[in-house]
């Protein structure tokens, strides 16, 4: 049991880390939360920060969902507990950070670090349907929505009732957490993306 407290603290601890603000203010000389949309997500990284240090926070965002899951499968002998839980646990943290008062971004890379750790195939069919939708579009926040709707679908083919929890929480989150984005995009001020 003090296994599995420790893995709960270390997920949200590790997902509250925010590594795009940490490099905005290190490398750049500037708070990220000062500019463009005001989020410490991904892809406010990329806007304001360019595709470096964008690629960069994504890599590091995923492995805050990755990672915790990758250390409960490490363990998973000592605990009793499904794993997938301390990627739920990490991604909350990414939103809700004890290091930003509790603010943070939308949970997207995280969560799908989370589901890269837990399930590759389906991770696989999240990342496609992102970029199909990022191509067409030429918005981030329409792919991640769209990749939250495909999850939603996606886990239902699954056994595993805690993937399927996860997934609706994760779901939810990530549509929720972008219905201001959809408002702009509806009216024609959500900024579209210029590398694809």
């Amino acid at each position: 049991m003090y296994t599995v407290i420790l893995l709960l603290i270390f997920s949200y601890l590790f997902g509250s880390i925010p590594f795009s603000l940490l490099i905005s203010k290190s490398f750049y000389k500037i708070d990220l939360r000062e500019h463009g949309s005001g989020n410490v997500g991904t892809t406010n990284t990329f806007r304001i920060l360019g595709k470096k240090a964008g690629i960069v926070v994504l890599i590091l965002d995923m492995m805050k969902g990755a990672i915790p899951v990758w250390v409960a499968m490490l363990v998973s002998t000592d605990i009793d507990f499904p794993v997938i839980i301390f990627g739920v646990v990490a991604a909350i943290g990414h939103v809700y950070s004890i290091f930003l008062k509790f603010k943070g971004g939308k949970a997207v890379a995280t969560g799908g670090g989370a589901i890269l750790a837990a399930n590759p195939i389906i991770f696989l069919i999240l990342v496609t349907t992102f970029l199909i939708t990022l191509k067409v579009s030429k918005y981030v926040s329409l792919g991640s929505v769209f990749a939250a709707i495909a999850l939603l679908i996606s886990v239902m083919f699954t056994s595993d009732p805690f993937m399927i929890g996860f997934g609706i929480i994760l779901g939810i989150i990530v549509i929720v957490k972008h219905i201001s984005n959809m408002k702009r995009i509806k009216e024609g001020t959500e900024p579209k993306i210029t590398f694809m």
